[in-house]
Order: structure tokens, then C-alpha cells, then sequence
């Protein structure tokens, strides 16, 4: 029998299970079908796919099979079979950081909230495309993946600008706002950007001054990720490899580390004119 357990291992699997299916151009009943199942069964692979049923391995070796996957993406679609069912999703292969990434963007898009903990560099949702660019150049991303990565990431902002947008609170180290990436007129527009950003109902950006003392922000980033159709997760990045999280106490630590962080970081109107401070120095150096 199929486990009921939801995460974003399982919604990822889903997902690609359903590519998979559309690529080929076979529906569920028809699957259904080559899988030996009754037409009934296209329920099940419905469920499935979006991730509120979990297959288990040898289901998604079944569905492999039916519908000829070779190489690479039978066993990427096998990794996530094998782990669909933990509350924690360790990624550190490329594929695995991939699949992660399709994830979250899967996450964001159901997203009522998202709080980003982050103490040296302004949150991708709300970079530039310069300072994006200027990250991926001097990370050694390969010049061919580069402007496909940039747009990726500048799709993101789908986060705060649809209809219905997410609530993006933001809590920012304050030498997030002093790093000098790309240029000074990079930055400058950067400062500029966040400002218009907040300008925005759903967008709540607090930094914490350096001199604010010990808070969580001191211990690394985070991000929490709410919504009313899946369960919440938190997520750790490092340079290597992505961990997302979903077990309730996980959650529950890293919220109560966002509220501390929250209590010592400015107000929106200082964080405000603090910004503004930084422009006009990046502007007397441009």
C-alpha cells in the first residue's frame, strides 16, 4: 500500500513522475493500463503525481519500465523513490541539487509565507539581475548555464509579484548591505531594488545591526517555507549540498529562531533609512 506522508521528496517524485508521463504523451489510464492495473488504478497515479501518495520503490521501478526511462533519469527518479518518505532530504550530488531545486520551486509556488534568515547576502527573491549575473561569474558557473540560471533565478520573484503573493519577511545581517558585488553601481541599483521591494505590502526586510550582539543569525542561514496546501519545511543550504527539513520539532526551532532574530533586528522605517544611507555612499562611489 502507498504511504500517505507528504514531503518535498515526495513532490518532487511526483513531478517527475508526471514529466515523464506528458513527455511520452501517455495518460494516466493509459499507464494505468501498461502497469497491468485496472483503469480505476489512474487514481492512484493521479495521487501519485501530486505528491499525497507516495509510490514506493518498486512502483516507480514498475512505472520505469512502462514507460522505457533509461540512464540518468531512471536513476534520479529511483534516488527520490528511496527517500520519498523522510522528513529530511540530503542533497549532494548535482542531480540531487537539482531535483532539490525543482522542490522548492514547487514549494513557492503554493507558498503563503516564506521567511528568509540570512546574515551576508541578500536573498536571491530579492537580488538584481547584475548581482546575480556577478555571483554566478565569480562562482565559476560555466558561461553556457549562466543567463539560463539568471532568468531561473529572477523567475523566482513570481514569489512576491503574483496574484495572491506570498508574505516575504526577510531578516538580513547588516554586512549583507556592505558587500560590494560586481561594482558600486551594481550595488548601488541593488539598494535601490530593495528599497522599491518594500515598498510592497508583502515584503517585510529587517536588518540587524552588527552591533545587535548574539542572535541565530550569528549561526548560519535558513529559510522557512509556509503554505496552506503542503507542509511547511525549513531548508540549510552550504556550497556543497542542501538539506531540507519537515519533521514539526525542526520547524519549530528554526520559527523560534527566526522570532529571536526578529526581536533584535530594526524596525521597517530604520531598516529603511539605513538602506538609503548605504545608497548614497555606493553613489559617491560610483
Amino acid at each position: 500500500m502507498a504511504v500517505s506522508a507528504r514531503t518535498a521528496q515526495t513532490t518532487a517524485l511526483g513531478d517527475a513522475l508526471k514529466a515523464a508521463r506528458d513527455e511520452r504523451a501517455i495518460t494516466q489510464r493509459k499507464l494505468a493500463e501498461l502497469l497491468g492495473k485496472k483503469p480505476s488504478a489512474s487514481g492512484l497515479i493521479a495521487r501519485w503525481e501530486t505528491g499525497e501518495r507516495t509510490p514506493k520503490p518498486e512502483d516507480v521501478a514498475e512505472i520505469i519500465e512502462a514507460l522505457g526511462i533509461e540512464g540518468e533519469a531512471a536513476n534520479n527518479l529511483m534516488v527520490l523513490a528511496n527517500g520519498a518518505g523522510r522528513s529530511q532530504w540530503l542533497a549532494v550530488t548535482v542531480p540531487e541539487r537539482r531535483q532539490q531545486l525543482a522542490a522548492l520551486l514547487s514549494a513557492e509556488r503554493t507558498a503563503t509565507a516564506v521567511t528568509q534568515v540570512s546574515p551576508l547576502l541578500i536573498p536571491g527573491v530579492l537580488q538584481t539581475y547584475d548581482v546575480i549575473r556577478a555571483i554566478m561569474v565569480d562562482g565559476g558557473v560555466p558561461e553556457d548555464e549562466i543567463d539560463q540560471r539568471v532568468t531561473e533565478r529572477i523567475g523566482r520573484r513570481h514569489l512576491i509579484t503574483r496574484k495572491n503573493p506570498a508574505q516575504l519577511n526577510v531578516l538580513l545581517g547588516e554586512s549583507a548591505i556592505q558587500q560590494i558585488i560586481g561594482s558600486p553601481e551594481i550595488m548601488a541599483d541593488q539598494m535601490r531594488y530593495l528599497l522599491e521591494s518594500m515598498s510592497h505590502s508583502n515584503v517585510d526586510v529587517r536588518l540587524v545591526a552588527n552591533s545587535a550582539g548574539w542572535t541565530p543569525l550569528l549561526t548560519g542561514s535558513f529559510l522557512l517555507i509556509d503554505s496552506d496546501e503542503v507542509p511547511s519545511i525549513a531548508v540549510l543550504e552550504t556550497h556543497g549540498s542542501g538539506l531540507i527539513m519537515q519533521a514539526p520539532r525542526e520547524i519549530a526551532t528554526h520559527r523560534q529562531a527566526a522570532d529571536d532574530v526578529r526581536e533584535k533586528a530594526m524596525t521597517p522605517e530604520a531598516t529603511a533609512e539605513a538602506i538609503a544611507n548605504r545608497l548614497s555612499e555606493l553613489e559617491k562611489e560610483e
